[in-house]
């Protein structure tokens, strides 16, 4: 406990004189008096100390009373007990008691005495205080205050409560504290968790929306042919027919009767009037949270509860009258009903006519293969089990350069039938390229090489004739929608007739021939295996496949294979078999999804881990463009990295190809860097991209020389980007006017008519350089190669040159795609055909260090 030292100090505090005003007055008197009764016992006459007082003396007195003590808090301590007068022996005796080590008398030299003062330095206990105030006083005179054994406890006691308490306050406060911050965590925890089910619920609320609009749908195509047979039925009856229904109708019922009933198919059609019209606007309100069966239900409700209005009485004359108009109403109306069926049906038929001729176009000839080599066996060959399956050569719609001998061998449960037991990898594709049985020296040779895209999965843009014939009801947007509205049996008819002559084994030596030396080729997960629910024709694409791996091992081809469509869609694209939501890593049947594109991938990487596979397929696709904008990034590395492992283990060498998710190259910097044959995939397109589409065509060049030649120097630089790094898709495109390139029925970014219905991601603005003034147009853009303008073809051929010159520094590039329908600046064969395209790939008649022309000089508009 502190101790005030200093005994000049006046111990009359202010607080203690605010107290007691007349204190000091008091104790003067007191001190008066006593004095009068020592001074009488001391001989000393007490009259005399009535004199005025003496400053110097009363100055003294008040210096040598002590302080009242205190303790901690500064509170006054009661006052001690006035000691009882001792002599000399009787004090030391006492001290001696007191002190448990009492100090002996010591006889020192000043230079020993002075050592041990600062050799002893630690501050003097309470007791010691204590004593040492008592012993001070006593010895110097005055009446100072004695501390008994008591008093000492007493502040002890008080002391060690206050710091018990003060203890306590700050672990009570902690304790405080860490309660609050477990709540935060907790309401934290609970927010997050809400949230998370707000996401869950929304997610879940769209896919029920999305369910339940093609549920209407069917119902309504299912009343619609209803109604169809039964207006048939109708319209083949006699008149005879007719007049002996008429008749039997009147004998039933009254004339009353007869007009109640009217009346309630009157009340009935309008209600359907009403129906009609508010489904109008259902896609707005499907998109709010309601759908089409609230209308049905509601529309039932009312025709069950009786809805219908009272019946009316007429007389004969107003019946006769009403009958007349009805009469001639509906006579006008056959008419209109007639012609309205007529116009349609032509339109139909013409399409078709139409649609048919380009698809033969396509297919170079629509006739069946004559699969001549069947002529070497009999059916009876191959047992009944297999017979009209995969295995069945017979039920081979084309067996052209397949070996028919029957087996039922697999490898990864991949069936091996149609491939034949020996092969050659000794050829090369061109001068510029090693042999196939070679090593090709990645990163220092660069890839050239051709996408067969839309082939073995269906894309709209590519193959239009696919999905024309059919009308916005019908909703084929993609092969699942394509094979669900044609069912099973003419789906697998009409696409392996695609198979069969889309691709074919000219196909990959005009490949040669262009001077290519790799082949990119994509396939859904349907060609090994189809699940409960798929609509898709199962693994008639796979023996194609097997066949096209084949023709490109025939042309020194090295092969890219590319799985193009994952179980659940892995980006929600048209030509990932599915267009929609995102089903791979996402929602419900994420996971599940998710485990079945390793199922597939095991299958396939222990199928191509065969001998005959290593010389011809080097790259090995894990999945093509996983939309991660819209995925949890750390969620799609962890996947891609388990699927790495797996393809390892199951002994595939190829260099493991990976997609950027639309990321942005640079993000990759870093990323799975523990295998060391890993390649990036980036996709660049101008077109799908607004700030890119909106620039002029001496811009776009510019762009196409500089800025993608920098991203891929960057993203070559480990320390700046992944590392390996090659351009997977591109092409001449400068415009999104293609036919169905933004899906099937969707409107184009150059025009501004991009209507997704949702407004995010809707561009209902003109994008074309001039802002629509003059007003951008896709009617130029779509015409045919031959009717463009000088100035354009060279701005063409310069802007793909260009391209390939950026992405050869660095690994090399993948042009998208060999062949289309109808899109020329898709298609390499076609462009070359145009002379917008070099004959041979490595022929360059520009470069990026020459002076960019001005094409708006040379005539060329911006808008088209």
């Amino acid at each position: 406990m502190p101790r005030d030292r200093d005994r000049g100090r006046d111990p009359d505090t202010d607080r203690e004189r605010e107290r007691d005003p007349n204190r000091e007055r008091r104790h003067r008197a007191r001190d008066h008096e006593h004095t009068r009764r020592h001074s009488k016992s001391a001989g000393i006459d007490p009259d005399s100390l009535d004199q005025p007082p003496n400053p110097e003396r009363e100055r003294e007195r008040r210096r040598r009373r002590p302080h009242r003590a205190t303790d901690s808090q500064g509170e006054l301590l009661p006052r001690a007990a006035p000691p009882a007068r001792h002599s000399r022996h009787q004090y030391q005796s006492e001290s001696e008691r007191e002190s448990p080590s009492p100090r002996k008398k010591r006889h020192s030299t000043p230079g020993e005495s002075t050592s041990r003062s600062r050799d002893s330095a630690a501050p003097l206990s309470l007791d010691a205080l204590a004593k040492l105030d008592k012993h001070n006083q006593k010895k110097a005179g005055w009446r100072g205050h004695d501390y008994d054994e008591e008093y000492l406890k007493e502040v002890r006691r008080k002391e060690e409560r206050l710091e018990k308490e003060r203890v306590k306050g700050e672990r009570q406060e902690k304790k405080r504290e860490r309660e609050r911050l477990r709540v935060v965590e907790m309401e934290v925890e609970v927010d997050k968790r809400r949230e998370k089910e707000r996401e869950e619920n929304k997610r879940r609320a769209y896919e029920s929306d999305v369910f339940a609009e093609e549920e209407a749908r069917r119902r309504k195509e299912k009343r619609r042919e209803e109604r169809e047979r039964e207006k048939e039925r109708k319209r083949s009856q006699t008149d005879d027919e007719k007049e002996e229904r008429r008749r039997r109708y009147e004998e039933k019922y009254t004339p009353s009767e007869r007009m109640e009933r009217k009346e309630k198919r009157r009340e009935e059609k309008r209600h359907r009037t009403e129906q009609k019209k508010r489904r109008l606007v259902s896609g707005p309100l499907l998109e709010e949270g309601g759908n089409e069966e609230d209308y049905e239900y509601q529309y039932m409700m009312e025709k069950r509860g009786g809805a219908s209005s009272a019946p009316t009485e007429y007389t004969d004359e107003e019946l006769a009258r009403r009958k007349k108009i009805k009469r001639i109403l509906i006579g006008v109306l056959a008419v209109l009903l007639a012609l309205a069926i007529i116009i349609p049906v032509a339109v139909i038929v013409s399409k078709k006519h139409s649609s048919n001729s380009v698809q033969g176009q396509s297919s170079s000839n629509s006739q069946k293969p004559a699969n001549g080599n069947l002529n070497g066996i009999s059916e009876s060959d191959i047992p009944a089990s297999a017979k009209g399956g995969i295995l069945d050569p017979f039920a081979w719609y084309d067996t052209t350069d397949f070996n028919v001998t029957y087996t039922a061998a697999t490898v990864g449960g991949l069936p091996i039938m149609g491939l034949n037991s020996s092969w050659n990898d000794d050829i090369q594709a061109n001068e510029k390229v090693p042999n196939l049985k070679d090593t090709f020296e990645y990163g220092k040779m660069p890839i050239r090489g051709i996408n067969v895209g839309g082939w073995l999965n269906l894309e709209p843009f590519i193959t239009p004739s696919f999905f024309e014939s059919f009308s916005t009801k019908d909703g084929v947007i993609d092969e699942w929608t394509y094979c669900t509205k044609l069912g099973s049996t003419k789906c697998k008819q009409s696409l392996e007739q695609h198979y069969s002559s889309f691709v074919t084994a000219k196909t990959f030596i005009d490949i040669r021939n262009a001077g290519f030396d790799h082949v990119r080729i994509p396939f859904g997960y349907w060609a090994v295996k189809t699940y409960d629910g798929d609509p898709y024709v199962s693994q008639i694409s796979w023996r194609y496949l097997l066949r096209g791996i084949e023709y490109a091992r025939q042309n020194g081809l090295r092969v890219n294979l590319d799985l193009h469509g994952a179980p659940g869609s892995q980006n929600g694209w048209n030509h990932s078999g599915r267009q929609g939501i995102i089903r791979w890593l996402n929602g419900t049947d994420g996971d599940v999804n998710a485990q079945r594109t390793l199922d597939i991938h095991h299958q396939l990487s222990v199928f191509f881990a065969q001998p005959r596979y290593k010389n011809i397929i080097t790259l090995y696709g894990i999945v093509n463009e996983p939309r991660m904008v819209d995925l949890d990034t750390t969620t799609v590395l962890a996947w891609t990295e388990k699927a790495i492992a797996q393809i390892r283990a199951d002994n595939i060498t190829a260099i493991l190809v990976f997609g950027d998710g639309f990321l942005g190259l640079d993000k990759w910097q870093g990323k799975l860097q523990k295998d060391d044959k890993l390649l990036l995939d980036v996709h660049q397109y101008v077109i799908f991209n607004t700030d890119q589409l909106s620039l002029k065509h001496t811009d776009k060049l510019n762009f196409a020389c500089k800025g993608w030649t920098a991203q891929s120097k960057r993203s070559m630089d480990k320390t700046t980007g992944f590392g390996p790094t090659m351009c997977g898709e591109w092409s001449q495109a400068d415009t999104d006017c293609t036919q169905y390139i933004n899906n099937v029925g969707m409107g184009t970014r150059w025009e501004g008519t991009l209507n997704t219905g949702n407004v995010s991601t809707s561009i209902l603005s003109p994008q074309c350089p001039t802002k629509n003034n003059p007003t951008c147009s896709c009617s130029s853009a779509n015409t045919d190669a031959g009717s463009y303008s000088d100035a354009y073809k060279k701005w063409l051929y310069q802007f793909a040159v260009a391209q390939m010159i950026s992405f050869e520094a660095g690994w090399g590039w993948f042009y998208w795609t060999w062949d289309t329908e109808k899109a020329v600046q898709w298609s390499w064969k076609k462009g070359m055909a145009a002379g917008i395209l070099p004959k041979k790939v490595w022929e360059r008649d520009f470069s990026c260090d020459d002076t960019l022309e001005d094409f708006g000089k040379l005539g060329l508009p911006e808008y088209y």
